[in-house]
C-alpha cells in the first residue's frame, strides 16, 4: 500500500533508503503526496529562497522555454547577458573589490572547481610554477567534485576517494595564528563568510582583517563561497557585506535560480585578464532558461525593502530561537545570521542518535528542519517566510525539543 514514504527507490545507496514523497509546495509549504502539510524550514538545503510555486518564476521560464531553451556556450543569450551584467555589478557592494566577468555554470560545486581554475592560472601566469597551494578551513564544505571536495575537510567524505588533489591545505576556522602560513606559494584561500554545514559559524571581524593584510601582501586570491550564506539570506546580497571580508571571487549558487541549477563565479579583472579561451568552458551553464528566472530573482532580492525585511525577520527569528534556548536545557546556542540558524545541542560526545531523532520528531510534528555538523540544527526557511509563520515554526520545534529534552 503507497504511503507518504518511498522505501529502497533505485537510487544509488549513497543515498538514503527511504525518502518522504513530497508532491507540490506554496509559499513556505509544502505537500506530500498523502496530502499531509509541512512548514518547510530547509528550503530545498536554502535554495527556494522565495518560496514554492512561484507564478512568477514558472510563467518565466514557460515563456522562455516556448522561445529559445539552449544554445550552449558557443552563442549566448539576452538573459544571459542581462544576468552576467546584474551579477558584475554587485561587487560595488563588497568595498571596492570589483567584479568583470561571471563565469556561468549548474551548481555550486561547478562554481567552486570554477574558482579553483582560475585561481590556480592566475598564480601560474602571474607568479610562476610552484605557486599553486590552495587553503580551506575546519568545517568547510565546498562540494563533492574531486576538486571542491579536496578543500572539504569531512573524512568521512574525503577517505573513499584518496588522493585528492595535491596543494591543498586545512587550517582551523577562525585561528588567526593559522594564517600564519600563508606566503606567495599559495594561489587562493577559499572560505564561507558563514559556514552551513560546518555549524552555522562565521568569521571574526579580526580573522577578516588579517587574512585580506596577508592575501594582499602575497597576491593571493579570498574565495568566497556564498552558495548558502548569500543573495539576501542574511539580510544582506552577500554576507560578506556584514563580516568585513572583500573577496577577490565570490560563488552563488542555491537560490539563483529559484530552485533551477544555476550558479555563478564571480572573478575581478585582474583574473579576467590573463585567462585565455578554452581555459574553463560548460556546455549548459547559463543556459536562457535558467538565466530568464534568475534574473526575475534578482528583480526581487536586489530590492532594497526586500533585504529590509529579511534583516526584520532575522532579527524576529533570531529572538525567538533565544526564547526556546533559554527554557530548553537541551539547546545550549543561538547560532547564524539572518533566515540562515542554527541551534546547537547539549550532546554528549559521540552523541549521534539526538540529532536525527530531533529532525524526524519535527518531521511529524509537521516541521522540515536540517542539520549541520554533529549537534546542529540547521534552520533555512525561505525569505519570503512571513513573520506568523516563523512564530508557528518555532513553536513547533520548542515542543519537539522539549519532548526529547525530557527524555533520557
Amino acid at each position: 500500500m503507497k504511503d507518504a514514504f518511498v522505501r529502497n527507490p533505485p537510487f544509488p545507496k549513497n543515498y538514503a533508503d527511504e525518502f518522504l514523497v513530497l508532491d507540490h509546495g506554496k509559499g513556505s509549504w509544502v505537500w506530500d503526496r498523502e496530502g499531509k502539510r509541512y512548514l518547510d524550514f530547509s528550503s530545498g538545503i536554502a535554495v527556494t529562497a522565495l518560496g514554492h510555486g512561484r507564478r512568477d518564476l514558472a510563467r518565466i521560464a514557460a515563456r522562455q522555454m516556448k522561445k529559445l531553451t539552449h544554445v550552449s556556450n558557443l552563442f549566448t543569450t539576452e538573459p544571459a547577458l542581462e544576468l552576467a551584467n546584474r551579477l558584475v555589478t554587485t561587487g560595488d557592494r563588497l568595498g571596492g573589490r570589483g567584479f568583470s566577468a561571471v563565469h556561468l555554470g549548474n551548481s555550486g560545486t561547478e562554481a567552486n572547481e570554477a574558482a579553483i581554475k582560475y585561481a590556480r592560472v592566475y598564480a601560474l601566469r602571474t607568479k610562476g610554477e610552484g605557486h599553486h597551494k590552495l587553503l580551506s578551513f575546519t568545517g568547510a564544505f565546498h562540494g563533492r567534485t574531486l576538486g571542491s571536495l579536496s578543500l572539504t575537510p569531512t573524512e568521512k567524505y574525503q577517505k573513499p576517494y584518496h588522493p585528492l588533489l595535491p596543494g591543498v591545505e586545512t587550517a582551523p576556522y577562525n585561528d588567526l595564528a593559522a594564517l600564519d602560513r600563508l606566503n606567495e606559494g599559495y594561489a587562493a584561500v577559499f572560505l564561507e563568510p558563514l559556514q552551513g554545514e560546518g555549524g552555522l559559524d562565521r568569521i571574526s571581524p579580526a580573522f577578516a582583517a588579517k587574512l585580506q593584510d596577508l592575501c594582499h601582501r602575497y597576491d593571493i586570491l579570498i574565495v568566497a563561497d556564498e552558495i548558502q550564506c548569500g543573495m539576501g539570506r542574511t539580510g544582506t546580497f552577500f554576507a560578506s557585506e556584514q563580516l568585513g571580508l572583500s573577496p577577490d571571487i565570490v560563488t552563488l549558487a542555491k537560490p539563483l535560480a529559484g530552485g533551477l541549477p544555476l550558479s555563478a563565479t564571480l572573478i575581478p579583472a585582474k583574473v579576467n585578464s590573463i585567462v585565455h579561451v578554452g581555459d574553463h568552458g560548460t556546455t549548459f551553464g547559463g543556459g536562457p532558461v535558467t538565466s530568464a528566472v534568475a534574473n526575475r530573482m534578482l528583480d526581487v532580492i536586489l530590492n532594497e525593502k526586500f533585504l529590509k525585511s529579511v534583516q526584520d525577520k532575522g532579527k524576529l527569528f533570531g529572538d525567538l530561537l533565544e526564547g526556546i534556548r533559554a527554557r530548553t536545557p537541551l539547546v545550549r546556542e543561538v547560532k547564524g545570521m539572518g533566515l540562515l540558524r542554527g541551534l546547537a545541542l547539549n550532546l554528549n560526545s559521540g552523541d549521534n542518535s539526538t540529532l536525527s531523532r530531533v529532525i524526524d520528531a519535527a518531521q511529524r510534528h509537521g516541521l522540515l528542519i536540517l542539520r549541520a555538523g554533529t549537534n546542529v540544527l540547521r534552520l533555512a526557511p525561505p525569505l519570503t517566510v512571513s513573520p506568523s509563520e516563523l512564530k508557528h515554526g518555532t513553536e513547533l520545534l520548542s515542543v519537539v525539543l522539549s519532548t526529547l529534552g525530557s527524555v533520557p
